[in-house]
């Protein structure tokens, strides 16, 4: 038999501790041969004890090697020239990437096949190895970083007097069946990489800054404590009625919290950029990573349809009594304003899901100050009825009135602008009674109202 190193070939002389990187570069490529007792250069010189070689390799692939590799290898004796070599037959693993226990899942622990020699892999190419064998949900693929701990967690599942230890974390996918952390252990831990700053301005645009936040560490610590900051922020206003004094809040406490906890469990964390929360003079936007799910149209969220990024996030959510069930958050947001004559607005890109909540507060005293003046030019006016029409309204009632009815995609054509600022201008021509909504969720088009 020739023996030659190639891509799938790799020749040792005696057993040393780098052939565990061989092993791993074979494991996470097409698998190859190993061959001890044999040189470079192809001779074969044999071994004293292959028995005592082949249970070395297989001691340090079983101590040294994570995930357990042991079933994508397959030892032999084999006897050239009256010399006995050990041949090691490593298929590729279906747990990639495999590497050195001690050195973790980065680029200086994963090797791949590169020529003839096993190189470390990229940061790069072992994202690529973990989706193609976990899948693309990224809270359920493994973290690369298992340096893990889960101090603030365990405090507030203590305080939820939920049970944390090693049978829950697996419970609730933290931990694989490897016993690896998922990615949704990393989000959980102290060591989470993803952020969410917060910026208050002065008036209603980002000219001017007031104060801004940048809040890191586990989910569990950045939401208490953007919460607590935004609960600082939120002024209370009191006025009186008759012999009763009544305290507002900018924004309703139950409005805030929705919305918080929707930018955390539906948030892309995918994507490496901070979820946003802005504080103007008369509005606070949460702007959260990752658009609509596939299938799913604004009209279908307003009308109560969840579908969940993040279902696995959401459960341990849900299990620490901080949702109640899916779908709902949407709608409490809603309900919050339901006295208000300004309601919050839900807009949404391709790779963006933004809740504005209005000050309640700031839309009083501008109703306060508008009402007097309005009364003196005529008493019986209706605001709404004498309301100016934008030019893209007027557009959509022209249309109206040469169509028996017609869909939000239909305006999205005729004004050529996105599915959120035509369903928008739609709203806003409902609310005044110009169309009559019919039908429910994708089956919902509009007429004139009569």
């Amino acid at each position: 038999m020739i023996f030659r190193e190639s891509e799938t070939v790799e020749l040792k002389e005696v057993f040393v501790d780098d052939i565990k990187k061989e092993i791993i570069a074979f494991a996470n490529c097409n698998g190859g041969k190993l061959y001890i007792g044999v040189q470079d250069d192809g001779i074969v010189v044999g071994l004293d004890d292959p028995d005592a070689t082949a249970l070395q390799i297989s001691n340090m692939v079983r101590d040294a090697i994570k995930p357990d590799i042991t079933m994508f290898l397959h030892y032999e004796t084999l006897e050239e020239n009256g010399k006995k070599i050990v041949a090691v037959d490593i298929q590729r693993g279906t747990d990639r990437p495999y590497y050195i226990a001690k050195k973790g899942m980065r680029p200086e622990g994963v090797y791949v096949r590169q020529g003839y020699s096993a190189v470390p892999a990229t940061d790069a190419a072992i994202r690529q190895m973990i989706k193609e064998t976990d899948g693309d949900r990224f809270e359920a693929m493994r973290s690369m970083n298992q340096e893990l701990t889960f101090e603030t967690t365990e405090k507030e599942f203590q305080l939820r007097k939920v049970e944390f230890g090693m049978q829950q974390m697996r419970t609730l996918k933290l931990i694989d069946q490897d016993g690896l952390y998922s990615n949704l252990a990393m989000l959980l831990s102290d060591q989470c990489v993803h952020t969410i700053k917060v910026a208050v301005f002065q008036g209603k645009d980002q000219t001017v800054f007031k104060d801004r936040r940048e809040f890191a560490g586990a989910l569990m610590k950045q939401m208490n404590d953007v919460y607590d900051y935004i609960d600082f922020h939120n002024q209370t206003h009191a006025t009186i009625e008759k012999l009763l004094r009544i305290d507002v809040r900018d924004y309703p406490e139950i409005a805030v919290r929705e919305a918080l906890l929707n930018l955390l469990v539906h948030r892309d964390y995918a994507f490496s950029a901070s979820a946003l929360i802005s504080i103007y003079e008369d509005r606070m936007e949460f702007v959260s990573i990752g658009g609509l799910m596939p299938g799913i149209d604004l009209e279908d969220v307003m009308a109560g349809i969840s579908v969940c990024r993040n279902q696995d996030l959401a459960n341990v959510f849900y299990r620490l009594h901080l949702i109640e069930a899916y779908g709902t958050g949407i709608s409490k947001i809603i309900g919050a304003y339901a006295d208000e004559e300004e309601k919050p607005v839900i807009e949404t890109t391709r790779n963006t899901f933004k809740i504005i909540l209005p000050n309640i507060n700031a839309m009083r005293e501008k109703v306060r100050i508008s009402e007097p003046e309005a009364k003196e030019e005529n008493p019986e006016t209706n605001k709404e009825d004498t309301q100016e029409l934008s030019s893209e309204e007027e557009q959509v009632l022209e249309y109206a009135g040469k169509h028996e009815d017609f869909t939000k995609n239909d305006v999205v054509s005729l004004l050529k602008v996105s599915a959120s600022t035509a369903a928008r201008v739609i709203r806003g021509l409902v609310e005044r009674n110009f169309l009559k909504r019919n039908g429910k969720a994708r089956n919902t088009y509009y007429t004139l109202q009569k």
